[in-house]
């Protein structure tokens, strides 16, 4: 097992630890992998173990890692070996923002992990796409999400690139967002993000203004409000921790409570998990205790 295996492993039991503790199912918390930074091989590790959603910050950087799996079709080539993936590799071309030896590596990781992808994904209880081959599972593609904060300028690719974007803070964001969503997808899911400790350098809006944008979203096309995020100030006091997501849940109740459907609190990252489990979390964003210290720039 590699590390980050091991480090999924790890994590995803916590999660279940934490649940089961709260008095809830296991199956109700997704895990967001925080893969900022890290190069396109490391991706490649946690997909193996079985990890499908992965989130980024750095728009430059993750336009180039999407455009690498997407140009190489890479998780779908995982598990046919390595003379498949090594056929493909004189089409290779390095996308904007992606350095050549990050794809070779990710290439050599997939073919290295393609005959044990199969076990980990069985262990990890994770859906496949499709029927297994000889050579391996066809595994499910990727879903990314943007977590970091959005300016107008980077509205349009994010719209057309990611899944999910969980720090929506003003309705023109939002707008934009909604007007720049190609047709042929579906909705881009967001959440709100609400500064709940009231630091001066975080992103996100003051708790009071969360139902009037919520509103105003939802007569909106091309997005879908899905719930709340929030990135509470670090503290070691569990008490602190768990009234800071208990704010969160509670303001999601609030706004359900005026009609508008919330069904996700994303919150929670590898030092306080447990406490966003336990007041309702239903995405955690984990990194640094998937993928180690990050690296003082991006990939």
């Amino acid at each position: 097992m590699t590390t980050i295996a091991a480090r999924m492993q790890a994590v995803r039991s916590r999660i279940d630890a934490a649940a089961r503790t709260a008095g809830r199912s296991p199956q109700d918390i997704r895990l967001i992998a925080v893969s900022k930074t890290f190069a396109p091989a490391v991706i490649v590790q946690a997909h193996a173990a079985g990890q499908t959603a992965f989130g980024e910050n750095y728009l430059q950087e993750a336009i180039g890692k999407i455009a690498a799996f997407s140009d190489l079709d890479l998780i779908r080539h995982v598990a046919r070996g390595r003379q498949d993936i090594e056929q493909r590799q004189g089409d290779v071309r390095p996308s904007a923002g992606v350095r050549q030896r990050d794809v070779d590596a990710a290439l050599g990781e997939a073919a290295e992990q393609a005959h044990g992808s199969a076990s980990s994904v069985a262990r990890a209880g994770v859906p496949r796409s499709g029927a297994s081959s000889p050579e391996g599972p066809l595994l499910l593609p990727l879903e990314w999400h943007f977590i970091g904060p959005i300016q107008s300028n980077k509205t349009r690719q994010i719209a057309e690139l990611f899944h999910w974007a969980h720090a929506i803070d003003r309705l023109k964001i939002a707008e934009r967002l909604s007007s720049s969503r190609p047709a042929g997808l579906p909705p881009l899911q967001i959440c709100i993000q609400i500064n709940v400790s009231g630091e001066a350098s975080k992103s996100g809006m003051r708790p009071e203004e969360a139902l009037a944008l919520a509103q105003a979203i939802t007569a909106l096309k091309g997005v879908q409000l899905r719930g709340l995020m929030a990135i509470p100030e670090p503290t070691p006091d569990i008490g602190l921790q768990r009234a800071r997501f208990r704010q969160i849940r509670e303001l999601k109740d609030e706004i359900v409570s005026c009609g508008i459907a919330l069904d996700t609190l994303s919150m929670g990252m590898s030092d306080d998990l447990e406490a966003a489990i336990a007041e309702g979390a239903t995405l955690v964003r984990v990194g640094r205790a998937i993928f180690g210290e990050r690296p003082l720039s991006p990939a």
